[in-house]
């Protein structure tokens, strides 16, 4: 494991932890990117699923979906800094590239909340009623677009955060779930955890979105995670227990990993090499090799494990 930290550039005297959140344990395993143990559990509220970094990068913020609550947690020293409450429902979160804006999505209550931020606090601007079960968010380059999947109604709602209102919808193929964007800001990326594919959006012209062409990766297409070179990204299959390599050129399959037990979230360390993903179904953080594409590691978690991050990890795009 020595050599894996030091060919993935993570070999140094205090690497930054891994946080794996464990949905339904309502806490966060912590583990050690050394000896790869898990050290500690941090509580959070209820049904803590998706996490994101403050533009400051002295937090993490775990969003507490069951427990309307936000725990900002050191991510150097694993330990918690403050909680929020009265964040109603937040599932899934994410800031705008410019850091102005907080987006979360209410996946059990069916709306989506735009919150300012002031370097330290929060300040709910608009709750907006959404179709059913708002999943993942994307937010343009240009911070002006934040668009955001129905799982339950199969739609994509684009959300102009300037003027915060709905802009358009569009309807998806069955359940889609994370959705992320091509580098000029003209296609989006949305996975079909209903289905076996990633379905593309042509999003150039504002009023007048289309649907242009599916990706067919594998069963349970579900999460994205850049690969960190700019140039490529991770989808996570969860039913076929599988990660898929896309170009974001071409918008093709280019590779393809195993990963067992129903892969979800993923995070990608420091030099691209390994890929993490969290097993929803058999309560380990899956690690994987891209070269050799082999699982070099599962760490064991807890119930129901959903996001995961490191302060070391690869460049988003």
């Amino acid at each position: 494991m020595v050599l894996l930290l030091a060919a993935s550039g993570l070999a140094c005297a205090q690497p930054a932890p891994i946080f794996v959140l464990n949905s339904l344990d309502a806490d966060i395993s912590v583990i050690d990117p050394v000896t790869w143990n898990e050290v500690k559990r941090i509580p959070t509220g209820k049904e803590p699923h998706h996490l994101y970094m403050t533009p400051d990068e002295k937090s993490i913020i775990v969003a507490n979906a069951l427990a309307d609550s936000l725990t900002f947690v050191d991510p150097r020293t694993a330990t918690i800094q403050r909680t929020v409450r009265g964040i109603v429902d937040p599932y899934q979160l994410r800031f705008s590239p410019d850091m102005k804006w907080l987006v979360t999505a209410g996946n059990r209550l069916q709306h989506v909340d735009l919150y300012r931020w002031d370097g330290k606090d929060l300040s709910l601007v608009r709750r907006l009623p959404t179709g059913k079960t708002p999943s993942h968010i994307y937010i343009d380059s240009r911070s002006t677009v934040a668009y955001v999947t129905m799982q339950d109604s199969d739609e994509l709602v684009a959300i102009d955060l300037e003027q915060q209102r709905i802009r358009w919808r569009i309807k998806t193929g069955p359940m889609p779930a994370d959705v992320f964007g091509t580098p000029d800001d003209r296609k989006v990326l949305v996975g079909l955890t209903g289905g076996d594919s990633v379905q593309i959006f042509d999003v150039s012209y504002l009023r007048v979105p289309r649907s242009i062409g599916y990706i067919r990766t594998g069963a349970g297409a579900h999460a994205f995670r850049a690969a960190g070179d700019g140039k490529h990204v991770f989808l996570s299959n969860r039913v076929a227990n599988t990660i898929s390599k896309i170009n974001l050129d071409t918008l093709k399959v280019v590779d393809a990993y195993p990963a067992p037990g129903g892969p979800d979230c993923m995070e990608v360390l420091a030099g691209g090499r390994y890929v993490m993903a969290t097993a929803r179904w058999s309560k380990k953080l899956v690690v994987v090799d891209t070269q050799t594409r082999q699982v070099v590691r599962e760490v064991s978690v807890g119930k129901s494990p959903h996001g995961v991050w490191t302060l070391d990890h690869s460049p988003r795009h």
